[in-house]
């Protein structure tokens, strides 16, 4: 009994310490001077197009990978084909590899003079989107194999020999079935894309005002020592965290009920 109790409060002191304190004390930083100081510090033009330009990549990143997180798992467990477990492995690239170089791997490929360079990719949105999409890539493709797996094959099999068209088998059998999966990685995907920093901040060229997103406005306003600008921005990027992880223990009873 001792034993199990010690356990729990080792758990709570540990997340204590390295989640609760900190983001504690960047609540408490934000807001000892009061609401007025921090309201002000959100409401700048420049922070204003940083929380649009992390919307706007997040709102492009989502959609995409979700489609191909879809298509991928299906091709992933339900068909055979040489190389399907490279694609499996490859996959889980974003996972391994650091954001940093992943921003100058596309750095290296779309900058001015290189392979694919000379068409406003890298210092502009659209490389802010290619970078945060990569990073974001493998979440609904690991949420939705495992459930692809359990169902099997037998109901899609059965609907086909009912005449069901490909199309209908997924919306009606295959869709159902891994519908709360799909909105789990979506809402991991979210939680990424929101969080995004180091390879942005490589293929951004972070230009205040133009291609900097609310992580890189962070940064700027802190080494520029507006500690309450840095502060007041995080306590909006935390607010969004927070609701993407209500989501997330909201979707995932859901998910393992269905």
């Amino acid at each position: 009994m001792i034993g199990k109790y010690a356990l729990r409060l080792a758990s709570l002191g540990y997340l204590a310490v390295l989640l609760v304190a900190p983001v504690g004390f960047v609540f408490w930083r934000t807001f000892e001077h009061g609401v007025g100081p921090a309201w002000d510090a959100v409401t700048t033009p420049d922070a204003l197009h940083a929380l649009k330009v992390t919307l706007i990549l997040t709102a492009i990143a989502v959609p995409a990978n979700t489609v191909f997180g879809v298509l991928c798992a299906l091709a992933i467990v339900r068909h055979r084909y040489p190389g399907a477990g490279i694609v499996n492995a490859v996959v889980d690239l974003p996972l391994a590899l650091s954001p940093v170089v992943a921003g100058v791997a596309l750095l290296l490929l779309y900058g001015r003079g290189r392979w694919l360079g000379g068409h406003g990719i890298v210092f502009a949105l659209p490389g802010m989107v290619l970078a945060t999409i990569f990073v974001s890539l493998p979440f609904v493709v690991r949420e939705v194999v495992p459930v692809l797996r359990e169902i099997g094959t037998e109901q899609e099999q059965a609907a086909a020999t009912l005449g069901a068209s490909g199309f209908q088998t997924f919306l009606r059998v295959t869709w159902p079935a891994i519908r709360w999966a799909t909105a789990y990685g979506v809402v991991l995907t979210t939680a990424r894309a929101l969080g995004e920093f180091g390879a942005v901040s490589v293929v951004s060229g972070r230009l205040v005002g133009q291609t900097e997103s609310l992580t890189l406005y962070i940064q700027d306003r802190y080494v520029s020592f507006d500690t309450t600008g840095a502060y007041a921005a995080a306590v909006v990027l935390a607010l969004l965290a927070m609701v993407t992880l209500i989501l997330m223990t909201r979707l995932k009873p859901k998910e393992g009920t269905q």
